[in-house]
């Protein structure tokens, strides 16, 4: 286990960069091109990506994320 310490400024930037982050994901598992494999990929870096953003933000802000089979179809 690793600890940090942030300022405010920090992990707001952060919470940014995981939400870009998960925006892309979802964006890219919605695309129809996209093979099934390389989807399910996809969907456990979502996994391991909401995990740490919910680290950083109240359990409310956190229901748009979750995901679920209608948001990656």
């Amino acid at each position: 286990m690793l600890g940090v310490i942030l300022n405010e400024k920090e992990v707001q930037e952060i919470e940014y960069m995981l939400k870009r982050e998960m925006e892309e994901l979802l964006l890219d598992m919605s695309d129809p091109r996209i093979d099934e494999v390389v989807k399910r990929a996809m969907e456990e870096k979502y996994q391991i990506v909401f995990k740490i953003y919910k680290r950083f933000v109240p359990p409310k802000e956190t229901m748009k994320y979750v995901l679920n089979k209608r948001n990656t179809q």
